[in-house]
């Protein structure tokens, strides 16, 4: 027997959520970014939970997703503002995700957002990592090249503004608003758009949600104060009820 074949095969295992870094040690930019996260979140997940009886999906809020395996393994990462998965467990294992790690799952998400806090550069990226040995990829290229995340949104808030892209074969094609100035997400049959008013006691053009039929969708809060001021027209007092 030849020294060769007295060694164990070599077991290759790919790191997954729980190898890999939680956090890049970077901030949230400002104070509206996670208002809006919530605003996202509250309003969409009702219709999610009918799209998906069973629970399977998963919101993902400044959460890493790795594309590629680097060093550091960062280099390889990217964390969407605001990303919604479909079909996929929230927990894994029946613990927290850690992050979304694409070697060790099978579903892109379906989109992603971000949250513009400089001059957008950033977001519009479409650097490929292999122009250079030093390029961690742009945002724009690592979406729709890497990830390939179908519909991937840029909201900006100082232009009271949002951009919404599609994949289309090998490239995002910028999409058209509606009558109502709204972006439809066919698959979620719902429409992305900006909303001017007041949410958690600040006052922003917001990105929000509405339905196929232009309806806005409330978050929860909205909602129960929606019913308050209906019970209290049939002269009930909500605390009663």
């Amino acid at each position: 027997m030849t020294l060769a074949q007295s060694r164990p095969p070599l077991k290759l295992e790919l790191p997954g959520h729980k190898q890999l870094p939680e956090s890049d040690g970077t901030v949230v930019k400002n104070f509206q970014e996670h208002p809006q996260s919530v605003l996202l979140t509250s309003s969409i997940c009702p219709v999610l939970d009918k799209l998906h009886p069973d629970g399977q999906y998963a919101i993902g809020q400044d959460s890493g997703i790795y594309w590629r395996l680097t060093e550091p393994p960062e280099q390889g990462c990217e964390a969407p503002d605001w990303f919604y998965i479909p079909n996929v467990s929230p927990l894994l294992e029946g613990e927290r995700r850690r992050s979304y790690v694409m070697w060790k799952e099978i579903i892109a998400p379906l989109l992603a957002i971000e949250f513009v806090s400089g001059n957008g550069a950033d977001e519009r990226d479409r650097t490929s990592p292999f122009s250079s040995e030093e390029a961690k990829g742009g945002k724009f290229w690592v979406y729709e090249q890497a990830i390939r995340i179908p519909f991937y949104a840029i909201y900006e808030v100082e232009k009271a503004a949002v951009e919404v892209y599609q994949l289309i074969g090998n490239r995002y094609h910028l999409c058209k608003p509606n009558d109502r100035g709204h972006y439809p997400i066919p698959e979620l049959g719902v429409e992305l758009g900006i909303w001017q008013g007041d949410f958690m006691n600040q006052t922003f053009p917001w990105l929000r949600w509405w339905d196929s039929a232009g309806k806005l969708l409330l978050t929860g809060e909205e909602r129960a104060d929606r019913l308050a001021a209906k019970l209290r027209e049939l002269g009930i007092n909500p605390d009663d009820v």
